[in-house]
């Protein structure tokens, strides 16, 4: 038959190829890059949106009455009172080391292949970022560096020393990055990762880092970024080209799904002001401490949905379950509202909505808009941070008011650039991006007590290995 001699002329298998032989050039590099970066596409509904929010100050899951009860497991992040079988806690490791592996796979295969030089860069920072992840919620976690090498039963390495192999890892790749598309790694992504990673550094290694950190705040601030004069355009749905964004996920409602806020926020009646074609879930809400930190003229807080809302054509919605208008209150009575002790208007319409994500007139089950993992914004209020530690209120103050005059807020002087002030401002510019709780832990008020969170200890600085990952491997519990 014709093709009876196929093993003679050693036919060019796909998967069979040699990194000698493939990729043959830089695209097909990328798309052995693809699996590593498709693990970012379950940050935001996979775990680490939740256990960065969602057991902070900012933002709530209450339980309405029988809604989002869920055994409990949205109660106990803000409590503080999570175990290692908790869903966020297993979720986010679970992400964080499939992505590690796919980066670690990627770079194995790729090898040292001259069409992959760009890519393998990208790898190793991208894997980098996880492992930053990782040692950021978890402490001193194993350090995977090989895939078909990697260990069956590995130990834990201390958080320090993953501290210092990544940015090694990091500062090395830097050389071989180039581009500057946002929803993949450049040399300023990785610019961004070392400042993040030498701003926690105290955290990390007990030593503060403040000028390394600042310096690399300044390599990301001089890359080809700016402000946008709309505080809120970065997060519009079509925001792929915002200038404020440096490192995204590039969601879309239909080939790039996963972002999902919009549902979880939105009340069922909601529908109507977006001409939705999903149904919301009437569940995640501000706490009021964010809604009180706003100005009334800062145009930041346009993000939030308090009292009566519209329909699309202008008409006064009602919630016929709680048979009054819907009105939300940026009051939430209780993280637990029970049928016998709260009104139905209580239950459903308390704590203002979330839209700092731009939800578009006929939105899908999911949203299209890129969420940013680095954004210029948080580089100017983290060069502000360093300058403040180290004693330089007028760089602080300068910077600073960068952010408040775009907002359409007073100019601060001297006197209002504290550390607290600038933790509030963070809180303006950076809720919902996944920041709080390190922000939290950083200025160390993550133990204290807040609406309906009793102070706990430092020991919550970290989530626990789950449980889960200690059946696989008893290393993980020494």
């Amino acid at each position: 038959m014709a093709f009876s001699s196929c093993t003679d002329l050693k036919d060019k298998v796909y998967s069979d190829l040699l990194a000698s032989n493939f990729p043959e050039n830089a695209r097909q590099a990328d798309q052995i890059a693809f699996p590593a970066y498709a693990k970012l596409q379950s940050h935001v509904d996979g775990g680490w949106w939740f256990g960065q929010e969602l057991t902070g100050d900012l933002i709530v899951a209450p339980t309405r009455a029988g809604d989002w009860d869920d055994g409990g497991k949205w109660r106990v992040l803000h409590t503080h009172k999570w175990d290692n079988k908790n869903e966020t806690v297993q979720g986010m490791w679970g992400n964080f080391y499939a992505g590690v592996t796919e980066c670690n796979k990627a770079i194995e295969y790729l090898g040292t292949a001259a069409t992959a030089t760009n890519t393998i860069a990208q790898m190793r920072v991208l894997r980098a970022y996880y492992n930053y992840l990782l040692i950021d919620n978890y402490g001193s976690v194993p350090y995977i560096t090989s895939f078909s090498n990697a260990p069956k039963l590995p130990l834990k390495s201390p958080r320090d020393s993953i501290f210092n192999a990544i940015i090694g890892d990091i500062k090395a790749s830097i050389p071989n990055l180039s581009g500057t598309a946002k929803s993949a790694v450049n040399k300023y992504t990785a610019y961004a990762l070392l400042a993040k990673l030498y701003l926690n550094a105290q955290i990390y290694t007990g030593t503060p880092m403040w000028q390394e950190a600042e310096n690399y705040c300044d390599s990301v601030i001089a890359g080809p970024y700016h402000l946008e004069s709309n505080r809120l355009a970065p997060f519009v749905t079509q925001n792929e080209l915002s200038p404020e964004n440096i490192f995204t996920i590039p969601y879309d409602e239909d080939n790039y799904q996963g972002f999902i806020l919009h549902n979880r926020t939105l009340h069922y009646n909601s529908s109507e002001t977006f001409d939705a074609k999903t149904g919301f879930w009437n569940g995640f809400c501000t706490q009021e401490k964010l809604v009180d930190l706003f100005e009334v003229n800062d145009t930041r807080n346009k993000a939030l949905l308090v009292g009566q809302q519209y329909s699309s054509s202008g008409t006064p919605l009602v919630d016929v379950g709680a048979s009054s208008n819907l009105i939300f209150t940026k009051q939430v009575p209780a993280l637990n509202m029970t049928a016998a002790l709260f009104t139905s208007a209580q239950i459903r319409m308390s704590g203002a909505r979330m839209v700092k994500f731009e939800v578009k007139k006929g939105v899908k089950f999911n949203l299209s808009n890129d969420y940013p993992i680095f954004r210029l914004a948080d580089f100017i209020l983290m060069k502000a941070e360093c300058e403040l530690r180290k004693g330089n209120v007028p760089s602080a103050k300068s910077l600073i008011n960068q952010i408040r005059v775009s907002a359409g807020v007073t100019a601060w002087n001297d006197v209002d650039i504290t550390l607290d002030n600038l933790l509030d401002e963070r809180a303006r510019e950076m809720w919902c991006e996944a920041h709080r709780r390190q922000d939290l832990i950083r200025f160390n008020k993550f133990k204290n007590s807040w609406w309906e969170k009793d102070a706990d200890s430092e020991i919550n600085y970290v989530f626990p290995i789950p449980q889960t990952a200690i059946d696989s491997n008893p290393n993980l519990a020494k």
